[in-house]
């Protein structure tokens, strides 16, 4: 059963279950990587029938299988994932950014904006493949201009892939999809193998396995970044509902095991009855072994003296996902300084933003909102800076460039300044 705490029985550090840097995977996976390098498309065959029992000829998926999964998905799924996508378009098309140039007395300096060649998507395909995150994930980044997505998710036993996540790709317009997970694929698209091309940028959730992978390659390829277990901070009055309330929760306690699901509350009364619709909704989940492992260990209900300071006590833990459960939330807004997203008012379960809404459902995890920002298409742009000086534009700044030089002790940085205005008077 959850727990109900008075605030200041845990510390606000201990109130989510947050992740230890250190998974005890790291040397499986560096020899999963080093593997993958040496052996390529003959290491990834070998996994994929060791990890997925899956026994591929092929490593890429053809036109025909996603064809044959959009038909198995059905048209008005279908109809549902294209509404999702439009949402998604809509939200992150304002992300857009433009460069600059600016242009004074012969100088001219300024900033544009280049996608990254290709980037490699990510997806999970073991206990609930995320065809949400397919969504997500690639939208971003072909808004940003970006010419070739790679999306790579593990197979299925008999070789195939999960129609929901196809017909996702389809939808969402990925370039190339590949059958292949866990830290392999991690490697594959950070290194390229004879089938997979070398990615420069690599996004998408995992397990631990997948998120070590992603620490070990950063540096020969960019992420997005380390992903903790899922965690949402539902902040309620006793005025809201408690099956809402409970149904929220649970919703990221059925993620796996290792979520964190916490209220809170400036009601007492509340805490308890949140506290009891969680233990009978529980038992109507189909994923109940698993989020009832989650609630038991993870799961808090805090009560605070008041809604004020439940929002101190989100700012100070940043949790991935934050629900605002209070007549008028926009009060409270400005003063939310780090959260993953923000869900505002009665009306807004979280699942609304992992499915549908439009912002994106890739955020920061373990705290890492409080210097983290959600995916967007900023993941997937470089900002390069320009500058052009005439020669007497440099003329005029070529002293104090010598100056600024001289005091570093670099001689040459300030010579090469001077050297272009020898005869200038």
């Amino acid at each position: 059963m959850i727990k109900i705490l008075r605030y200041g029985e845990v510390p606000n550090s201990k109130i989510f279950s947050r992740a230890d840097i250190k998974t005890g995977v790291e040397d499986t996976v560096a020899a999963i990587i080093a593997d993958v390098r040496e052996n390529g498309d003959a290491a990834l065959f070998r996994y994929a029938e060791k990890f997925d029992r899956a026994k591929l000829s092929k490593l890429e998926v053809t036109e025909e299988e996603i064809q044959e999964a959009v038909s198995e998905v059905g048209p008005e799924f279908l109809e549902v994932l294209k509404k999702s996508a439009a949402n998604i378009r809509r939200f992150h098309s304002m992300q857009v950014r433009k460069g600059f140039r600016m242009e004074e007395n012969g100088i001219v300096i300024g900033q544009k904006i280049t996608p990254v060649d290709r980037a490699g998507l990510y997806v999970p395909g073991g206990k609930a493949p995320l065809a949400s995150t397919v969504l997500m994930d690639a939208i971003p980044a072909l808004i940003a201009g970006v010419p070739e997505v790679i999306m790579i998710t593990a197979p299925q036993s008999s070789g195939k892939i999960n129609s929901a996540v196809l017909a996702a790709a389809h939808v969402a317009g990925v370039t190339r999809i590949f059958k292949v997970g866990g830290a392999q694929a991690i490697a594959a698209l950070a290194y390229g193998t004879g089938s997979i091309p070398k990615v420069d940028k690599i996004v998408g959730p995992g397990g631990a396995l997948v998120a070590e992978a992603k620490r070990q390659v950063f540096g020969t390829v960019s992420i997005d970044m380390i992903a903790g277990p899922s965690e949402i901070l539902c902040v309620a009055d006793g005025a809201s509902d408690p099956k809402h309330i409970a149904a929220d929760m649970l919703s990221q306690a059925e993620h796996d095991e290792n979520a964190s699901a916490v209220m809170v509350t400036d009601s007492m009364e509340f805490a308890e009855a949140v506290q009891a619709e969680i233990e009978r909704q529980l038992k109507l989940l189909v994923r109940e072994d698993i989020a009832r492992a989650s609630i038991d260990d993870n799961g808090k209900i805090i009560v605070a003296d008041s809604i004020d300071a439940a929002i101190d006590i989100a700012n100070e833990i940043a949790p991935e996902h934050l629900e605002l459960c209070v007549d008028d939330p926009f009060e409270y807004l400005d003063r939310i300084k780090h959260a993953g997203s923000i869900f505002l008012g009665r009306n807004c379960p979280e699942a609304l933003g992992d499915y549908y809404a439009g912002p994106n459902h890739t955020l920061p995890t373990n705290g890492s909102a409080k210097f983290s920002s959600p995916l967007s298409v900023d993941d997937f742009i470089k900002k390069t800076q320009f500058t052009y000086y005439t020669r007497d534009a440099l003329a005029a700044a070529a002293k104090d460039i010598a100056m600024f030089a001289e005091k570093e002790g670099l001689t040459g940085h300030a010579r090469s300044a001077l050297i272009r205005t020898e005869d200038i008077e």
